[in-house]
């Protein structure tokens, strides 16, 4: 029970990466609230993690809104009796070169996987400040280690996920607060569905998902659980000596 007692936020929870987070705290003897944008999928997803055991919130709001962000973590505080942990997960993906990409996705992109997480934090950490201390996981990608084609406004927002998670682990080591981040490779999840549907012209669904395969050293794309476990050590204090660190979760896709 390595998080007995601890109160949890993940956003993004109702489905794929964030889920998985959720169900491995709850386990783990946390309380978890879950925040997503969907109405319908984070309460049917909150119904399914109850019946598991475990205390359970379900809240729902867009991390790019300043007021949503406000109002998510009041609730969460409120539900939860107090907070320890934020795992800013939530996140879109986009496509598109600095010369193909839509503008509106561009500013969308930026507002979700960066502002998101900047915003959330910004309510999040005087709440574990008041706690005592606490810890941060916030989500990145192999996409803002390295380059992927096609993928800019995708980068340019993960790269800067890896530099915010940098610059709060110096501003809040003071108030016993760990900032890190995850950085995952190809994972089973709704969004590598969607990679592949958009590649679909390119072959079969199969043979595309094999290719992210096999741009790993493990030659298979990761499971959600995988990535969770991660985000456990991270948010544990098993890694009570790490923050400021982006930790690879991508079957040794960004060692070659």
């Amino acid at each position: 029970m390595k998080l007995k007692g601890k109160r949890a936020l993940i956003t993004g929870a109702a489905s794929g990466i964030g889920k998985a987070i959720a169900e491995r705290f709850l386990a783990e003897g946390a309380a978890v609230a879950i925040a997503d944008l969907n109405r319908e999928t984070c309460l049917r997803t909150a119904e399914i993690l109850r019946q598991n055991g475990g205390r359970v919130a379900s809240i729902v709001g867009d991390v790019a809104h300043l007021a949503d962000a406000e109002r998510m973590v009041a609730e969460a505080v409120r539900e939860l009796g107090g907070l320890d942990i934020l795992v800013n997960n939530a996140g879109i993906e986009t496509y598109g070169s600095v010369t193909t990409a839509d503008d509106g996705d561009w500013e969308r992109q930026i507002a979700v996987n960066l502002n998101g997480a900047y915003r959330m934090s910004r309510f999040a950490v005087p709440e574990m400040i008041r706690a005592g201390g606490g810890a941060v996981v916030n989500m990145s990608s192999v996409g803002g280690l390295v380059a992927v084609k096609e993928f800019s406004a995708y980068g340019a927002s993960k790269a800067a996920v890896i530099q915010l998670t940098k610059s709060m682990a110096a501003d809040y080591a003071p108030y016993n607060i760990r900032v890190n981040c995850l950085c995952p490779g190809p994972i089973d999840t709704p969004l590598l569905d969607r990679a592949c549907e958009r590649l679909k012209g390119a072959g079969p669904a199969d043979a595309i998902r094999e290719a992210y395969a096999n741009f790993t050293l493990i030659k298979r794309v990761g499971r959600p659980e995988e990535v969770a476990s991660c985000a456990l050590f991270l948010a544990s204090d098993e890694s009570s000596y790490v923050t400021g660190v982006a930790l690879p979760v991508d079957g040794g896709f960004t060692a070659q």
